[in-house]
C-alpha cells in the first residue's frame, strides 16, 4: 500500500480540503460515550471483592473487519472489567492505566455469549494488577487472555 492510500485510511471523513465531514457528529456525541458505546448489553454475573464475573453477547458494532469481536473492543473491556475488579477493594479511584497486556487465543462472532472474567491479583497502597479472561460461554474456550496494570494514586490522610 502506498503512503497516500495508508494516509486516507487513518483520515476517513477528512476531505480533500482538510474538514473533518465527522468532527460535528463526533464532537456532539456525550461524555464517556466510548465506555458506553463498548459496555453496553454487558451484564454482571456475579461480583465479589477480588473476582467479577460479566457475559454479553457479542453485538454487530464491535465487530472487526474479520467480522468476529474486534482486538479493540477487547482491550477496551479488559481496561473497563480491569477497573471494575480494583472497585471491588473500596478504593475511590481505579487509577490509571501502566500496561495491558492482551493474548488472543480464538474468535467471537456475532450473537455469542461470552463470559469476561476479572480478578485482582494484587491491589496495593500505589499498585493493582488485574487478570481478564474472555471465554466462549458455550464451551468454555478461551478467546483472550488480559493483564491490567494500574497505578492507584496516594489517597491523602487529612
Amino acid at each position: 500500500m502506498d503512503l497516500e492510500t495508508v494516509k486516507k485510511y487513518l483520515e476517513k471523513g477528512v476531505g480533500a480540503d482538510g474538514d473533518d465531514k465527522n468532527a460535528s457528529t463526533i464532537n456532539g456525541m456525550p461524555s464517556r460515550f466510548f465506555e458506553n458505546f463498548i459496555m453496553q448489553g454487558l451484564h454482571v454475573d456475579q461480583i465479589e471483592k477480588g473476582r467479577v464475573l460479566c457475559s454479553m453477547k457479542v453485538p454487530p458494532r464491535l465487530l472487526n473487519a474479520g467480522n468476529f469481536l474486534h482486538g479493540g473492543a477487547t482491550a477496551s473491556l479488559v481496561d473497563l472489567v480491569g477497573s471494575a475488579v480494583i472497585y471491588t477493594y473500596g478504593v475511590s479511584t481505579s487509577g490509571v492505566s501502566v500496561e495491558i497486556s492482551i493474548t488472543y487465543l480464538d474468535a467471537a462472532y456475532v450473537g455469542e455469549e461470552i463470559e469476561i472474567e476479572a480478578k485482582a491479583l494484587r491491589v496495593g497502597k500505589t499498585v493493582a494488577v488485574v487478570t481478564v479472561e474472555f471465554r466462549k460461554k458455550k464451551t468454555g474456550k478461551i478467546i483472550a487472555q488480559g493483564r491490567h496494570t494500574k497505578y492507584l494514586t496516594a489517597q491523602s490522610k487529612m
